[in-house]
């Protein structure tokens, strides 16, 4: 199990692959449709695609000429609930905590000169 979720935490370590798997939760999507909200090359993208299929995260399947990508529903399941095991600490406000931040941290801009 140590290694299926050390695949899994390496695909999600990205934030384009994190991405992708965002936008695969709205529906199936052709490769192309895929890469175009990025600024990379399609191979790239296809690279990342790759990844995600080696992990469980996706599958590929070619229709025609076209290849699509589909995300695996079941495939974080495993991680979901290994991270569940943290569940007695206290969830973060990531935006709370960047308003705190913002108000105890110096303005970098400020401090320099």
């Amino acid at each position: 199990m140590a290694s299926n979720l050390d695949t899994t935490f390496a695909a999600l370590a990205d934030p384009t692959r994190r991405a992708i798997l965002a936008m695969l939760l709205e529906d199936d999507m052709a490769v192309t449709d895929v890469a175009e909200p990025f600024d990379v090359s399609l191979a790239a993208i296809s690279k990342h695609l790759g990844v995600l299929t080696s992990a469980g995260l996706i599958s590929q399947e070619k229709r025609g000429r076209v290849k699509w990508c589909k995300l695996e529903p079941d495939a974080l399941r495993a991680a979901s609930v290994w991270m569940q095991g943290f569940g007695q600490f206290e969830p973060v406000n990531l935006d709370a905590f960047e308003r705190f931040l913002r108000h105890e941290l110096p303005d970098p801009e400020q401090t320099a000169g």
